[in-house]
């Protein structure tokens, strides 16, 4: 609906006297319409719809008001002109300039423009957000909107219609930005329309005293949609999927098995693309898939890994611990010699073993060895040799002679 002044021509019935002034058909659609003459004969037909209001305006300020109905414009019977009477001509004329105004509510405004960006709160992205519409008016104090338009030409009045139009807009931006942001709604759940009506009563309620000074209320909202660039719908859908998939498959396990199809599609595509006749594009299509099957086998390994960390058990020694050796590495010591003799607890020999592990002497009756703690293998008790009377070198059992010196065995 324009908002806009019009001018039309007078129509004169029977005398000067008889002029009959009204809003012309061609300017019906007009929410103000400005009679275009200053100067009103005395005894004139005024004729003032009922959806629209007159208002008599002079010297900046108003002086008043006929609603519907048709008036016949004589001091005598409308109070207020006598102070619009032209004492120059007579007091056969009033000076004042006639607004007509519609008080009527006036639909289909027109309304579009940029929110900004936006969080999503559900999956952290960042979209650009829309808004457009529709939405009715209706000027409930044309004094008022009259005093604010005061002076204003044609061109002007446009330029109040464009103002009028980002004013509601503003409001929107904010209101919308506001509530999405502080009661944590996903994008997606915005978009598809079930906050709408919430948005609309808090939209109307903001914007009230933006308005009201200008007369005028914002009554509904018509059409009014929210929306996001296409490409960061489906970025948030897709992103909305994926962290559905992980938590119906149980956290990280869900996790790897999303990785490995992912992988395994990424493979699929990739030889998708690379396909064809050719015997190259099937050897590219081949070593696609080949990446495919092993990025999905790197992320099972990675999954069993992780769940063996899970399940290992905790306590002495820790995970990853690994005996040292006994004295450390480099330090001097004796060779060890099988059946040497150490002292015991008592101060008596006592037979010794070497241990396996870090090679230190250990007491032939230990179980473990005190340097490291590895297991020792019980020693099984051997027959003792009989030692040659010449050299002392043991003999050979059933020998006869010493292979050493050839003395005779006892």
């Amino acid at each position: 609906m324009a908002i806009g002044w019009q001018k039309a021509g007078q129509f004169v019935k029977a005398g000067v006297q008889e002029m009959m002034i009204a809003r012309p058909e061609s300017a019906g659609q007009l929410v103000i319409y400005k009679h275009p003459d200053r100067t009103v004969p005395k005894f004139a037909q005024l004729t003032v719809r009922a959806d629209e209001a007159c208002v008599f305006f002079r010297d900046g300020r108003v002086v008043g008001t006929l609603r519907g109905g048709r008036h016949t414009l004589d001091s005598a019977n409308i109070p207020f002109l006598g102070m619009l009477v032209d004492k120059v001509t007579g007091g056969n004329v009033f000076i004042a300039e006639l607004f007509f105004v519609a008080t009527r509510e006036i639909p289909d405004m027109k309304f579009g423009g940029r929110i900004g960006e936006l969080e999503d709160p559900k999956t952290g992205l960042v979209a650009e957000t829309m808004v457009h519409g529709s939405f009715a008016y209706r000027v409930m104090d044309p004094e008022r909107l009259i005093v604010n338009l005061a002076g204003m030409h044609g061109s002007e009045n446009e330029a109040f219609e464009k103002w009028f139009k980002q004013q509601v807009l503003k409001v929107i931006r904010d209101r919308c930005a506001e509530l999405i942001v502080k009661k944590d709604w996903p994008l997606l759940k915005v978009t598809s329309g079930p906050y709408t009506e919430e948005i609309e009563v808090e939209v109307l309620r903001s914007m009230a005293p933006h308005v009201a000074q200008y007369g005028i209320q914002v009554q509904r909202m018509g059409n009014f949609v929210l929306a996001i660039d296409e490409d960061a719908k489906k970025e948030i859908r897709e992103f909305s999927k994926k962290m559905a998939f992980i938590r119906g498959a149980g956290g990280m396990q869900g996790y790897q098995q999303f990785a490995m199809a992912e992988a395994m599609m990424g493979a699929g595509k990739g030889m998708a693309q690379g396909g064809g006749s050719g015997g190259g594009n099937m050897m590219m299509g081949g070593a696609a898939l080949g990446v495919g099957f092993g990025m999905a086998g790197m992320f099972q390994q990675q999954a069993v890994q992780a769940q063996q960390q899970m399940a290992a058990p905790r306590g002495y020694p820790p995970q990853g611990y690994a005996p040292q050796p006994y004295p450390p590495q480099g330090y001097p010591q004796a060779a060890p010699v099988a059946g040497a003799a150490v002292m015991g607890a008592a101060g008596s020999p006592a037979e010794t073993t070497t241990c396996a592990g870090c090679g230190g002497a250990v007491p032939a009756a230990s179980r473990f060895c005190p340097g490291c703690g590895s297991a020792i293998a019980v020693a099984q008790p051997q027959a003792t040799a009989a030692a040659c009377s010449g050299c002392g070198q043991p003999l050979t059992p059933g020998a006869r002679f010493c292979a050493g010196c050839g003395t005779p065995a006892p």
